[in-house]
């Protein structure tokens, strides 16, 4: 009966705890400003803020080996429960290919936000029509069939080794060849200087759409609104991944605390502006908080390890 007091208690406190203790949030982006974890944490800010949820909120950058340099000071900062980051799985996989010392397991998760879903793309004159026809040439000459996309052990990376073991291909073998940056990986598929690119589809959209590149598949569990892209697992190819963003907070914060930060993002997500925000910038909503956010960072660290050692980039 005291437990269930307790619960009640805390249940009805979550809201006043949310409006007043949280009060000059900050929200670190573990990259440059401009990119993804950076645009994600200053659309938080605007709407948070906006819709009287917090106020102030700061956002600040600590950029640097894909997310851990943030990542260590977020360790570093613990037990301070108005300090959150921005992550998500490219994050995950940074982790462990930088052989980072700091890893997941060492904060508090809170939230999932949104996600971005990846295509496969071949240019407009291949005669890839379809991920069977890649497919079974890559079978044949696994080597020879090149396949451009982000940072090694990235988004991209995970995604194509997935679709290696879908298509009979050892990992291992596979020839992936990593750029810095969507406007490289695009060129290098223009120029026909490798068979398909691998990015999330807004890097792709425009040229998609000029005719100058065909998506082959997109790796969604279900066929997206308005992107008119064959889902690979249609195509007989169990694969499902997303680009995912997040967040967490510092380790050693309370359970009230956690509860504030959880409350706040819920009522962020329920807002008008956050929908608004997301379909302006095209981020699919795969918001999950609180402790089935725990739940799944627990699984998919374990999903990018097994992927990462296929592709023989962890041991």
């Amino acid at each position: 009966m005291k437990n269930v007091l307790s619960l009640a208690l805390l249940t009805l406190l979550t809201p006043l705890a949310a409006a007043q203790g949280l009060n000059n949030l900050r929200i670190m982006a573990p990259a440059s400003p401009g990119g993804g974890w950076d645009q994600t944490s200053r659309a938080l800010q605007t709407v948070l803020q906006n819709e009287n949820i917090v106020k102030p909120v700061q956002v600040f950058n600590v950029p640097g080996a894909g997310g851990t340099i943030g990542l260590a000071q977020l360790y570093n900062a613990k037990g301070e429960g108005n300090l959150l980051m921005t992550m998500g799985l490219v994050m995950v996989g940074a982790i462990q290919t930088n052989s980072s010392k700091v890893d997941l397991s060492r904060v508090t998760p809170i939230a999932r936000l949104t996600g971005e879903y990846e295509v496969v793309v071949v240019p407009a004159g291949s005669p890839y029509k379809t991920m069977k026809d890649l497919a079974a040439a890559w079978k044949a000459n696994p080597g020879g069939v090149a396949f451009a996309g982000g940072s090694a052990g990235g988004t991209d990376h995970m995604l194509v080794g997935l679709l290696a073991e879908a298509a009979g291909v050892d990992p291992k073998r596979m020839n992936y060849v990593p750029f810095s940056g969507g406007g490289e990986t695009l060129a290098a598929v223009l120029g026909n200087q490798v068979a398909a690119g691998v990015a999330g589809y807004g890097e792709f959209e425009a040229q998609i759409k000029a005719g100058k590149l065909r998506a082959i598949g997109i790796s969604a569990p279900k066929r997206q609104p308005g992107i008119p892209v064959p889902t690979f697992k249609e195509q007989g190819y169990n694969v499902d991944l997303a680009n995912w963003r997040g967040i967490v907070a510092p380790p050693g914060i309370s359970a009230a605390e956690k509860a504030a930060l959880v409350a706040a993002l819920d009522k962020m997500h329920a807002s008008k502006e956050w929908k608004d925000t997301l379909n302006t910038r095209k981020w699919t909503d795969l918001y999950l908080s609180g402790s089935k956010f725990d739940v799944f960072l627990k699984l998919e660290q374990s999903r990018a390890r097994k992927i990462l050692q296929n592709i023989g980039l962890v041991k």
